[in-house]
């Protein structure tokens, strides 16, 4: 009998490889990037602030996606359906049954869990460009069922729904965007660390080897079936806070917002941000958020065409994105304390 069979007639998952220590920062690093985002929005106007919401927003999705592509090695067009049903819940519960802001993210994470898990279901059968297609599909019909009639009472149908934003809590000396900002913060802090300690975990172990070698994962005992599933739905959950954020701070939801651009933009920040490392893909929402503005200001008649331009320059300088970036900035440093 091989190690192999002996492992599964045992009932051992042999799944010990453990993450590279490369998806995530360093502690020192991580507290400095922390200490940042807590003082910066003291010094900035409300505006800015808005926009460094958005930023984490944006970054939740991204990671999520990258949990998905980056963890497990499935491809996924389709978060900004995830995206929607988040928003939705949050707005739906906020405007129709009164429910406390703060209340409906944990609701609208369940939800979107349970959405994404039955996705994974049968998207089991799929994968590479297969699996995205279906995906894509998901994520082109999702802006039309918020259209159909029977639900308009609840969605506002192409109307919309429009969200009141949440003030300080407790009487705190803060405007309602530098507050939804901290809260935010703490929300992205703390899926970021569940996010990094399940990738660390036999969960993410698992999803990688499913990532690496399927068939190899499964004859040493991992539930494929399982863990892809279980990949899908932990992906729309975070995707699902990252929605009912999204319609908190924007004060605004209504189908049209949750096309497919959006899931394309989101997969673009992960590339760009650098698939299976985490940090990049705060650095990935940062592009898709920031970059268009650029390009706006550069040409306002051409500024599809400088986003292309500089989307490609991008790719062709760092393929690997910003993780890419990251690894030589280490090197360097190594190489200038040695001399």
């Amino acid at each position: 009998m091989s190690a192999a069979e002996e492992a599964i007639a045992e009932g051992h998952e042999a799944v010990e490889a453990v993450p590279k220590r490369a998806m995530t920062l360093g502690t020192g690093t991580s507290l400095v990037v922390l200490a940042a985002l807590l003082v910066v929005p003291m010094f900035v106007k409300n505006f800015i602030i808005f926009q460094m919401t958005m930023l984490l927003i944006y970054g939740l999705a991204v990671l999520a996606l990258n949990i998905l592509t980056g963890g497990s090695g499935q491809f996924s067009l389709g978060q900004s359906a995830f995206y929607a049903v988040g928003a939705y819940t949050s707005a739906v519960l906020m405007e129709h049954a009164n429910i406390n802001y703060a209340l409906t993210i944990p609701v609208s994470a369940v939800i979107c869990f349970g959405f994404g898990y039955l996705f994974g279901k049968p998207a089991l059968r799929l994968s590479g460009i297969y699996l995205a297609l279906a995906t894509f599909a998901l994520a082109t019909a999702m802006p039309q069922l918020l259209k159909l009639n029977f639900l308009e009472h609840w969605t506002g149908g192409v109307q919309g729904l429009v969200v009141t934003k949440p003030d300080a809590p407790f009487g705190l000396p803060m405007s309602q965007d530098m507050w939804l900002y901290y809260f935010t913060l703490a929300v992205t802090v703390a899926i970021y660390i569940f996010s990094v300690n399940l990738l660390r975990s036999r969960s993410g172990r698992a999803f990688m080897a499913i990532r690496d070698n399927e068939i190899a994962a499964s004859s040493m005992g991992v539930n494929v079936a399982l863990y892809k599933t279980l990949a899908f739905g932990v992906s729309a959950g975070i995707t699902g806070v990252a929605g009912s954020l999204g319609a908190i701070a924007v004060q605004f939801v209504a189908p049209d917002s949750y096309t497919i651009t959006l899931a394309i933009s989101l997969f673009l920040g992960m590339v760009v941000g650098g698939v299976g490392w985490l940090p990049g893909s705060f650095v990935g929402a940062a592009f898709i958020i920031f970059v268009p503005n650029m390009a706006e200001s550069i040409s306002k008649g051409l500024s599809g065409a400088v986003f292309g331009v500089l989307l490609f320059l991008v790719i062709y300088l760092v393929p690997h994105g910003a993780r890419q970036v990251a690894i030589f900035g280490q090197q360097l440093v190594g190489k200038l304390r040695k001399n």
